[in-house]
Order: C-alpha cells, then sequence, then structure tokens
C-alpha cells in the first residue's frame, strides 16, 4: 500500500529591528529512502532570494539547504513545495531480539556508518543521562521482552503520562523538564523517550518531518492545519534494524508520517537554524499541509 502525498511548508520571520547578515541551514526537503519513500518532486525557496546557496547531504544522509542574505531584512520567508510517494512499512512481525541479547548485537555491529546503532546510544547534544526518566523506563520493562516490545511499552506509557500542551513547553526546553511537567509537544515527548530507550540500552535516535492530520468529520480540512512532527526510531537488533514510533499517537510511524530527517536529537534535524545579526525580537509562523493526491479537488 501506498499514497502519494503533496506538501508544502512555509517557515516564517519578521523581525523587530531589520536583520543584516543572516545565514540560515534548513532541513525541511523529503528523504529518499528505498523501499520507504521517494520525493517524486520538490524545491527549497527563499523569499528574498539567497545571495548564497548550498544544497548538501549532511552525515546521516539528510539533504540540506544553506543560504545567506547580506542585505537587511525586515522578514524572510522559507518554503518547501513538492510531492511524496510514501509506502506502507511491512506488517510488523516481531524479528528482533531479547533485550538481554541487545548488549551482543550492538557489540557485533563494526561499524560508525551513518545508520549504525553506535551513534544513537549515548549522551548528544540535547539528550544527556537523567536518572528520573532511567527509573521510569526499568518500571515500563522487563529483562523478559524483546527489544520491539520494550520499545512498544514505553511509547504506550509516555502517550498515557503525557498531556499534549503546545503552550507547556518551548523548543529549548529540556527532556527531564518535560518529563517533570508531564505535558508538551511532539519534540518533548519523543526525546524523553529516546531518552528513556537509551537509558535500557536501546539505540534510539530523533526522526523529523510531516504527519497528515484528518478534519474533524464532517468539516472541511484546513489550510496550514497540519505541522512538522516528530517521532522515535529504535534499533532492535540487527534482524529488525530499525523501527519507528510515535509516542504522541500511540502508533507505529506509517502511511501517514513522511520522513525528512534522522537523527540524535532535535539540533540534529532542526527545520531551520542559523545566525544573523539584529536588534530586538522577531516573529516565527510556521504552515504546513499535506495533502494526499486523491483528496484535492478535481481542476
Amino acid at each position: 500500500m501506498s499514497q502519494i502525498y503533496d506538501i508544502r511548508l512555509r517557515i516564517a520571520y519578521s523581525y523587530d529591528s531589520p536583520a543584516a547578515a543572516q545565514r540560515t541551514l534548513l532541513r525541511i526537503l523529503p528523504r529518499n529512502i528505498a523501499g520507504q519513500q521517494q520525493l517524486l518532486s520538490g524545491v527549497v525557496t527563499s523569499d528574498p532570494a539567497p545571495d548564497y546557496r548550498l544544497d548538501d547531504i549532511d552525515f546521516f544522509g539528510n539533504p540540506t539547504v544553506e543560504v545567506a542574505h547580506e542585505a537587511r531584512l525586515s522578514e524572510v520567508d522559507f518554503q518547501f513545495e513538492g510531492r511524496v510517494l510514501r509506502h506502507a512499512p511491512g506488517d510488523g512481525l516481531d524479528l528482533s531480539c531479547g533485550l538481554r541479547a541487545l548488549p551482543r548485537e550492538i557489540a557485533q555491529i563494526n561499524s560508525i556508518a551513518p545508520t549504525s546503532p553506535h551513534h544513537f546510544l549515548g549522551a548528544s547534544p540535547r539528550l544527556r543521562h537523567e536518572p528520573e526518566i532511567a527509573a521510569f523506563a526499568r518500571e515500563c520493562v522487563s529483562d523478559s521482552m524483546s527489544t520491539l516490545e520494550a520499545a512498544e511499552a514505553l511509547s504506550l506509557a509516555l502517550n498515557t503520562l503525557f498531556d499534549f500542551d503546545s503552550g507547556a513547553t518551548e523548543v529549548t526546553t529540556t527532556p527531564i523538564d518535560a518529563f517533570r511537567a508531564r505535558r508538551g509537544v511532539c519534540q518533548d515527548i519523543s526525546q524523553v523517550m529516546i531518552t528513556a530507550l537509551r537509558e535500557i540500552g536501546i539505540p534510539a535516535g530523533y526522526v523529523s518531518g510531516f504527519l497528515r492530520t484528518l478534519p474533524p468529520e464532517g468539516q472541511p480540512r484546513l489550510e496550514g492545519a497540519d505541522a512538522m512532527h516528530a517521532w522515535v526510531r529504535a534499533w532492535c537488533g540487527t534482524d529488525a534494524g530499525w523501527v519507528e514510533f510515535d509516542p504522541t499517537n500511540a502508533i507505529r510511524a506509517g502511511l501517514d508520517h513522511v520522513i525528512v530527517g534522522f537523527g540524535r536529537d532535535y539540533s540534529d534535524v532542526a527545520p531551520s537554524k542559523g545566525s544573523l545579526r539584529s536588534e530586538g525580537g522577531h516573529d516565527t509562523r510556521h504552515m504546513v499541509d499535506v495533502v494526499p493526491v486523491d483528496e484535492r479537488a478535481p481542476a
């Protein structure tokens, strides 16, 4: 089973005082992943047009676009518009090793390639050892579980524990603060789950992407109603490999999840980050549309 989506993203910045010497690294172009998804067409643009642009691929294989503006700007828009073919994941059979056997399987991986589990087991820029989250993780699992069962147990437990609250946290909120508050958004819940998985020895990473959302029954779909989403990938042994979980929605990532980037935590896949010279504050707006092609009105 597969689905084609037309996707449009806009990230708009406006500045109280015109900003100069702006340099931004964008990760907003969906990935091509064999057997999972294909970018059929797509373009990343900047308005105004940049003075410098470099399209590249980062260490983890994520497409990047680096742009620079030398002129002073009161506002700038970054946009992605494209079409993606997404394939449904497999049938979900548990091919993972037992949780007790996982350290041995990790040790047998003699590689530091981007997909190697070794990159996703220790601390990373935004994630560190957290005894409280470690204790919570150990309460949710048992050594008799398979690695896949343990990851699913943590995903379901965090979905129950957290209240989704878009006003409770900021992009800089740490996993331990979100965990103590029991409130947050997909970024918070995902980073807590990654921390918890690593605490019990399961390599885990952050996935950034788009999620198709459905309007309430009987109501039309709203333009810009979707948002960039975050979920988790866990390495479940040599046979199972990487498996993706969406703890915000207590499901496996599936046909409605379009992947933009893989990383150790949010810092590796932030949609935009950079530097500029400015005085005063700024405002940011994110707008996303994820529309199945067969739902578009005929021309």
